[in-house]
């Protein structure tokens, strides 16, 4: 089927698919307009990988919308939605607006209604439903990329839900759900009431097969002679192999070359449970033409994150022979662009490795480095990616060879090794083969015997992907959707709340119909003792706080957590400044003396200056405003005698940002970190020295679990006050044995659950303003006297410190301070100053008048000048941009 044959498609499309080189439809493409994609028909794609689901979805969306609906396009992470984004755009030439929604959790995205196309999580498509998202109701058309997720215990269940939410406020909704091959797409068709296209086509062959001794066999029979060296290793002898690259001429029994039938793969999807992709590029390799074709990179999968960077550390030295002089100078200007991510270790090693050809990839890395070395590796730049299975979903790109080192990983309910599921190692090996680029792709397991060389045959290679399955009916995820379906008015008795769930995958599949029931009255009788829901004989209503709480999408259990925390804190606090009363200076100081790093400059009390300027008022200069409210405190719950008792103390401020950080850290939707060897001994110190900032009893050393649970929370809280204390960011991921991506995490998520827990504190008429600042500090990472500064636009973290120590404290300061002084903190950048000062607000911000001389300083890179006019090698006023020691800087967000 050529792209004129498609029924209904908007004017300008056909002649645009075909100058992108698609003369003709991919068989599985043409079956699914077949089916009706065009048409407004619900479709299942069930194809493998590079076999174009995206342009499906595409030919659906563009279609609707120009019979007038709207469309929409769910994804399961937001990299790949921002992608996707930008891959849609080129269809704005034919008067087709996107637009991409990620973020705030609150927001109901009312800007979105001028869009033909959004793109969003489905995590974030829930949040819109719950906050009444009135654009919504328009959709005619959804597209549900990597539907088969729908079997993953932590997304599944919120993919599932908001399919069926979206399909009950928009009855002639048209779905399309995208998914790789599956053992049960026929129960998910049913399940969305979808005409199923299923197919096995790939667009190149796929030899699947298993490394042992020195060769390769092929799941049809042939085999490849790839020796290893006596001490050798067989994954670098495989990536030798490929790069050495002949075209696959010596592969037995396989043709050495496949039909280039015109297609571009500017359409495909990997399938991945995780993908990141980025296949706007109509060859699919983003570039690096001069290369030869028969030069081949390869992905390698480990099964963590400390075997990804010990194996590109290996493979680097394989790598780096193939290289041309170009390449090495284009890798040395990426190592350099990728030390200046983030100033920690992995940054540093993840520099070494790709200046010779190699990178790793995991979920330590911030998402700069991700990015950087998914476009290397996409300009054939990068030879070899080494990375985690949980994350190859972020290595966007199809290679010569995949190599699945390792199919076993540690699974803690299992308790030991646990073989990866069909699926997901098909997932993996699919990525081999680029099209229009490799005459085929290669797959290959590794074996240490005979009989593991047999068992991987049997295990992965000959077997099919298993069945997705529904998650629905644990109650952690039920606690949520429930309380969202009542709280949005999808049900207002128990039998509307079961009449909906009985349209979810887990009722098309269940054959005990009374599961889901009885889970779903223990998570009612849950979310009413805890005061989120009221039960009048059958009706269900969703209390003010329930309400909050479901459009702050935060898990009930979550919620509960953070209300029993401030209110304890709240009911507790004379008692709590009391103990802290003696204790905090001394800790404090003790504390920050063993780390020289988080030695910040005391604070010091905001200036003179106009009050409607500070920008951020700190909880300590507000504690007395709000207990003096009344005799009583009314809202604090403390009385005069409370207050007598916290006299003297340097800062009152409490809750304590420490105690507020363990609060959200010990709560469902926090991840913590775990307690490694020498830990529990370490954090139980810890938890007895500062016992009296935690939000809650302590639990007893002998309720082994709960006490250990509570040592992880208050472990993951001291990363977070070491992050606010601006100790650096090499020093976090050395101490705490993380990445700057998981820093990033850590941060963000805080920051959420702190917002959320400010939320319902003002509702509960509870103290807000230490909850603000302890948010404000993990947001900016900053000490509470930076926090003026460090919001200011282009400011952050080193930045605002650097003001500080000159003297500059607020925001008044900034705007009456000598310029050359200014200029002095900011090492000598011109543009930098100016845009900081025209931010704050300063009516002549140009540093024109500043003699050179003025602003010198010793500290100043030696390569950058300043013209005598102020002009600056780097126009930018963003934090970071022109300076690369500020890029390191998690906290330059302004």
């Amino acid at each position: 089927m050529q792209p004129e044959e498609v029924p209904e498609l908007p004017e300008g499309v056909a002649a645009h698919l075909r100058g992108e080189g698609i003369e003709e439809l991919y068989p599985p493409q043409a079956a699914a307009v077949e089916a009706g994609v065009t048409r407004g028909e619900s479709v299942v794609a069930s194809v493998p990988t590079a076999s174009g689901k995206t342009l499906v979805a595409e030919l659906a969306m563009l279609s609707s919308v120009a019979r007038g609906g709207k469309a929409l396009y769910i994804v399961p992470l937001r990299a790949l939605a921002s992608e996707k984004k930008t891959e849609f755009e080129r269809w704005e030439e034919y008067g087709f607006d996107v637009g991409v929604s990620t973020g705030n959790y609150e927001s109901d995205g009312e800007w979105l209604a001028s869009r033909d196309i959004v793109v969003a999580t489905s995590e974030k498509v829930d949040s819109l439903v719950r906050n009444g998202a009135a654009w919504i109701d328009e959709l005619t058309c959804v597209v549900a990329d990597e539907v088969h997720l729908v079997d993953d215990s932590h997304r599944g269940p919120t993919l599932e839900v908001t399919l069926g939410k979206l399909r009950t406020l928009n009855p002639g909704l048209q779905v399309v759900a995208l998914s790789a091959t599956v053992g049960n797409a026929d129960v998910v068709a049913e399940w969305l009431d979808a005409e199923l296209v299923e197919s096995d086509w790939r667009p190149i062959d796929l030899r699947m097969g298993v490394h042992y001794g020195n060769a390769i066999s092929f799941d049809d029979g042939s085999q490849r002679e790839v020796p290893v060296e006596s001490g050798g290793r067989p994954t670098a002898a495989l990536v030798d192999d490929a790069l050495d690259g002949d075209g696959g001429n010596t592969l037995d029994g396989v043709a050495d070359a496949v039909q280039d039938d015109g297609v571009a793969d500017a359409d495909e999807d990997d399938g991945d449970a995780d993908a990141t992709e980025d296949d706007d590029t109509i060859d699919g390799d983003g570039g690096g033409d001069d290369k030869p074709d028969d030069q081949g990179s390869s992905l390698v999968f480990v099964n963590s994150r400390r075997n990804a960077e010990a194996s590109a550390k290996r493979l680097r030295d394989v790598t780096e022979p193939h290289l041309t002089d170009d390449e090495r100078g284009r890798l040395a200007e990426l190592a350099a662009e990728i030390r200046d991510v983030s100033d920690t270790d992995t940054s540093d090693t993840l520099a070494s490795c790709v200046a010779k050809g190699a990178a790793f990839h995991h979920a330590g890395l911030a998402s700069e480095h991700r990015s950087l070395v998914e476009d290397a590796f996409r300009d054939r730049l990068v030879k070899c990616i080494s990375a985690t299975p949980t994350l190859a979903a972020g290595v966007n790109t199809p290679s010569r060879r995949v190599i699945v080192r390792d199919w076993r990983r540690y699974d803690g309910e299992f308790g030991g090794m646990k073989p990866l599921d069909v699926l997901e190692i098909h997932q993996m090996m699919g990525r081999a083969g680029r099209p229009g680029l490799d005459p085929y792709g290669e797959a290959v397991l590794l074996a240490k015997n005979s009989e593991t060389r047999d068992e991987l045959f049997e295990r992965y290679i000959w077997a099919d992907p298993e069945p997705v399955r529904s998650k629905l009916a644990a109650e952690p995820a039920l606690r949520t959707h429930v309380l969202a379906t009542v709280a949005s008015g999808f049900a207002h008795t128990r039998e509307e709340l079961l009449e909906f769930l009985d349209r979810t995958l887990y009722a098309t599949q269940t054959d005990d119909s009374g599961r889901l029931e009885r889970v779903t009255d223990d998570v009612l009788a849950y979310l009413e003792r805890n005061g989120f829901l009221e039960r009048e004989d059958d009706s269900l209503t969703a209390t003010s706080v329930g309400h909050t709480v479901s459009r702050l999408y935060l898990d009930p259990m979550t919620a509960a957590e953070i209300i029993d925390g401030l209110e304890w804190a709240d009911a507790n606090r004379g008692e709590m400044v009391r103990a802290l009363s003696g204790a905090d200076s001394a800790d404090d100081a003790s504390a920050r003396a063993s780390d020289p790093a988080s030695s910040a400059a005391p604070a010091r009390a905001s200036g003179d200056g106009d009050p409607t300027d500070a920008g951020f008022q700190r909880a300590s200069e507000l504690a007395a405003d709000e207990r003096s409210e009344s005799d009583e405190a009314v809202g604090n719950g403390t009385t005069a005698d409370d207050d007598a008792a916290g006299e003297g103390l340097g800062d009152p401020t409490y809750p304590t940002a420490l105690g507020l950080f363990h609060l959200v850290s010990r709560t469902p939707d926090m991840y913590q970190l775990y307690l490694k060897s020498g830990d529990r001994e370490t954090y139980t110190e810890i938890c007895y020295e500062r016992e009296a900032e935690l939000l809650g009893r302590t639990p007893s050393e002998y309720e082994d679990v709960r006490f250990e649970e509570w040592l992880s929370a208050l472990k993951t809280a001291r990363l977070l006050e070491d992050w606010a204390d601006e100790v650096d960011e090499d020093r976090i991921t050395e101490r705490y044995g993380v990445g700057p991506g998981d820093i990033r995490g850590k941060v963000e998520t805080a920051e959420w659950l702190l917002g959320a827990a400010e939320r319902l504190a003002g509702e509960l008429d509870l103290p807000v303003v230490p909850v603000r600042e302890a948010k404000k500090r993990v947001e900016y990472g900053v000490r509470d006297e930076l926090l003026t500064l460090a919001g200011i636009r282009g400011v952050g973290r080193k930045r605002a410190r650097r003001l500080y120590e000159a003297g500059i404290e607020t925001r008044a300061d900034l705007r009456e301070a000598d310029k050359s002084v200014v200029l002095r903190a900011l090492r000598g950048r011109r543009k930098t100053a100016e845009g900081i000062l025209e931010n704050v607000g300063r009516q002549d911000p140009s540093m024109a008048d500043v003699a050179k001389a003025d602003s010198a300083t010793t500290d100043r890179p030696a390569d950058e000048s300043d013209t005598g006019d102020g002009a600056s090698t780097s126009a930018s006023t963003r934090a970071g941009e022109d300076d690369p020691e500020e890029q390191a800087s998690l906290g330059d967000f302004g």
